[in-house]
């Protein structure tokens, strides 16, 4: 299960770089392909690591590369 977090965390970050730096949670699910729980996970990793900060409404944050990425 960790490789597919990490790996569903690359994803988001390559999503992420290629929006403009930012996504909305709901469209990041939809490209992962709708395992809700998996990309919160992905998101939480790349939170605590400091490559992301989320903004906004929990239902559907904002989700946005730091600035140091």
């Amino acid at each position: 299960m960790i490789t597919r977090i990490g790996i569903v965390a690359g994803d988001i970050w390559n999503y992420l770089d290629a929006h403009d730096r930012r996504g909305m949670l709901d469209n990041i699910v939809e490209m992962s392909g709708g395992e809700r729980d998996v990309v919160l996970m992905g998101i939480g990793w790349l939170a605590r690591e400091g490559h992301v900060v989320l903004e906004g409404d929990p239902a559907n944050y904002l989700v946005k590369l730091s600035s140091k990425d």
